[in-house]
């Protein structure tokens, strides 16, 4: 018996790197899944379905349930399409993990309009759309006097949550992604729907060029701390029924480190109870200062 048996789950971005390894590791644990990927170059080019059916290929393999899916998340009615897939396919729909993701890291006042577009395009709205399409099925079932039991996990980043030097588009994308997480835990909630993301550090297309050194490989007598599937044990939980009672949260995973990202939180505040001047605020801004936590570095600024 599984932690995921009889469960559905569509993963997006599942060709290669995080996805990948999410995929294997919950049909291992017994569940049914849709791998999704366009099968893309990491700048969107040249798709193909062969990296989704060696993921499907590898599954069935080792006696797991798959299917492929070349859907583009980014497009709402693909992305529709992705849901009723997996409908078809197993019956039902338990989680989404959405993971699908592209880079375009170049410094801020470099960067260009086509390239926030393709990165706010992958990013926020392949994480949106599969997931409204899966929460109106669930909902639909709610109404229907159904017991829900489902899921959302999304994938942020630290960048999204310190930011990150030459990853201006990224970092933004990610933190609307953890922001959306807290609206989708918020709302969804009182239908049997979960939704927590994660800021995971491992090796992928995208980390390995962005940090060479630090996701460079081991030698096989050590713990390989950057190996994606190191991530993916608590994706396979929060996919669970084990996970149930665990909404709205950012998880930080990296090796064998698992953590809960604290976020924004309201923090010292002063009252005047009228309206400041603006030469008052210089004294009030800097006791405010003095008093409040100093924010966790901006990754790469040294």
């Amino acid at each position: 018996m599984g932690i995921c048996d009889q469960r559905s789950v569509i993963v997006t971005g599942a060709g290669r790197g995080l996805g990948r390894a999410h995929a294997v590791a919950l049909a291992a644990a017994g569940a049914s899944v849709v791998v999704n990927d366009l099968g893309v170059a990491q700048d969107g080019s040249d798709p193909s379905d062969t990296p989704a059916q060696q993921v499907v290929d590898e599954i069935t393999a080792n006696g797991g349930v798959a299917v492929a899916s070349t859907h583009d998340v980014a497009d709402w009615d693909s992305a529709g399409e992705m849901v009723q897939l997996a409908l078809e396919s197993f019956g039902r729909l338990d989680a989404v993990v959405n993971n699908a993701g592209i880079v375009r890291d170049r410094m801020f006042v470099n960067s260009e309009e086509s390239e926030w577009e393709a990165v706010l395009r992958v990013h926020v709205m392949g994480h949106a759309a599969p997931a409204r399409h899966a929460a109106a099925h669930w909902r639909k079932l709610s109404k229907a006097g159904e017991a829900v039991d489902a899921r959302i996990i999304n994938t942020s980043s630290g960048a999204g949550l310190m930011g990150s030097i030459a990853q201006a588009a990224y970092s933004a994308a990610k933190g609307a992604i953890a922001s959306m997480t807290l609206v989708q835990a918020a709302e969804l909630g009182r239908i049997g729907v979960t939704a927590n993301a994660l800021a995971p550090a491992a090796r992928t297309r995208m980390t390995e060029e962005a940090f060479a050194d630090m996701m460079a490989e081991v030698d096989e007598d050590s713990f390989d701390a950057m190996d994606p599937a190191n991530v993916s044990p608590l994706v396979v939980w929060l996919a669970s029924p084990a996970s149930a009672g665990v909404t709205g949260r950012v998880f930080e995973v990296e090796g064998g480190i698992v953590g809960i990202a604290e976020g924004y939180r309201h923090g010292p505040r002063v009252d005047k109870g009228a309206r400041w001047e603006p030469e008052e605020l210089t004294e009030v801004v800097g006791a405010l200062l003095d008093e409040a936590a100093e924010p966790t570095p901006v990754y790469g600024a040294g």
